[in-house]
């Protein structure tokens, strides 16, 4: 049985697939990978299926032991990974020699990295999926951030290895971009039209307790134009909701799935993986768009994944 042992975990580092959806009515987030487009490449970078579980580090990487070896893929932001001593770059698969280590330092780009293994991460499932949910301790390993001295279970590999890398075209379409677009939240018009143009010409900037619940910005506040509190309902993933104070927070994997606060915008399903890139202190904008381009743009982005364009040989 081929393990990863932990020697440093990391500022916050955790196993991920891509989530548990369908449970938000019984009030069960989604939680999965803040970045899937990173996880769904570097999984198939190593010959894994796109839903294989990893490893998500956020800010600072951790250090993990090989003793057995393995065939590994880094995605996502650049974490200055070295494998004993020798740099190894993201974006293409590299073997690990039984007794090797993995060190991996703070991010030199976005806000997380991803490590996938040949034959991806081995825990138990809670509802169909591998990934942790911090706050209510479930999935994962033992439901925690990992800690120094874990040992992880490498799984089998279900597909075969083929050294590949991804097309620098996909790197480009996929990377970091500061304006998040966003469709009308359903209280849009709970905001008064000055309200909506500051929300839509100002920016923001990422608060330092933002985390996988909820980003929350700091920059104009935009107050609803009535008073009043509304009856607390269902809220989706990306949506932009309004507390008191007027400071949106993008509600993110493991958010509450039910809220009492107006949204005022939803960002759209393709631009989901960069809200999971950014850092404290990053600033954004918003860009509205119809629901018809939003749907559009899922449409070509999961095209282009399907593409064998998108990781050559």
């Amino acid at each position: 049985m081929s393990v990863i042992q932990v020697e440093a975990p990391g500022l916050l580092t955790t196993v991920q697939d891509l989530g548990r959806e369908g449970f938000g009515p019984i009030g069960v987030s989604p939680s999965g990978a803040a970045d899937p487009i990173s996880l769904r490449l570097g999984n198939r970078l190593v010959g894994n299926l796109e839903s294989a579980a990893g490893l998500e580090m956020t800010l600072l990487g951790g250090t993990f032991l090989f003793p057995q070896g393995g065939i590994l893929a880094l995605t996502g932001s650049d974490f200055g990974a070295t494998l004993d001593c020798a740099a190894v770059a993201p974006g293409t698969p590299f073997e690990a020699a039984p007794g090797q280590t993995l060190r991996l330092g703070p991010t030199r780009s976005g806000a997380r990295c991803y490590l996938c293994v040949c034959g991806g991460i081995s825990v138990p499932r809670f509802l169909g999926s591998a990934s942790t949910h911090i706050l209510s301790g479930l999935g994962g390993f033992d439901g925690r951030p990992l800690r120094e001295r874990d040992v992880l279970r490498i799984g089998s590999a279900t597909n075969l290895f083929r050294k590949r890398t991804i097309a620098p075209q996909i790197s480009e379409r996929f990377a970091p971009r500061k304006v998040l677009r966003v469709t009308p939240g359903p209280q849009v018009d709970w905001f008064s039209e000055s309200s909506l143009h500051s929300f839509y010409k100002g920016t923001y900037r990422v608060g330092e307790q933002s985390n996988r619940m909820g980003l929350r910005l700091e920059g104009t506040p935009v107050a609803p134009r009535q008073a009043g509190e509304m009856i607390t309902e269902g809220v989706s993933l990306g949506a932009v909701q309004v507390p008191m104070g007027g400071l949106p927070i993008i509600l993110f994997v493991d958010q509450q799935t039910t809220g009492g606060y107006p949204k005022i915008a939803n960002v759209i399903s393709a631009d989901l993986h960069r809200v999971g890139q950014l850092r404290p202190r990053d600033e954004i904008r918003f860009e509205q768009v119809t629901f018809e381009t939003a749907r559009s743009l899922l449409i070509e982005q999961e095209e282009l994944l399907a593409s064998e364009d998108s990781i050559l040989e």
